[in-house]
């Protein structure tokens, strides 16, 4: 079996305090989409076949989207991204030990997830 990376289902926004409550009524109540806590305190909604997570950042002076990218084998994967220099960038968001997977970004600085669909 070959390694593959493929798009996964997540999008995370992570949004300055000063307009997190703001956005999060823009997709709640201005878009209509539908709402949901899984994962509190970040806000999920449903994005047709995807899940758009709002994630509030008193860090971060703008908004920054990151996706999520999933594989079958997240060593190979991260291997031969860092083979194409691409940039690893794990200290972003701490995914823990036993975690099978890692972030990266893309030339444009967007950051990616990449990991094994069960190891969430």
């Amino acid at each position: 079996m070959s390694m593959r990376i493929e798009g996964g289902i997540n999008i995370a926004m992570k949004i300055p305090s000063h307009q997190y409550e703001a956005t999060v009524r823009f997709y709640r109540d201005v878009v209509g989409l539908k709402p949901f806590a899984a994962k509190a305190p970040a806000i999920g909604f449903e994005l047709g076949p995807n899940r758009l997570w709002l994630d509030e950042d008193p860090t971060m002076s703008q908004a920054e989207v990151w996706l999520e990218l999933f594989t079958d084998d997240h060593r190979g994967a991260l291997d031969r991204l860092e083979k194409a220099n691409v940039v690893r960038c794990d200290a972003i968001e701490p995914l823990g030990e036993e975690f099978r997977g890692g972030w990266i970004m893309n030339p444009a600085n967007i950051v990616h997830m990449v990991r094994e669909p069960d190891a969430w």
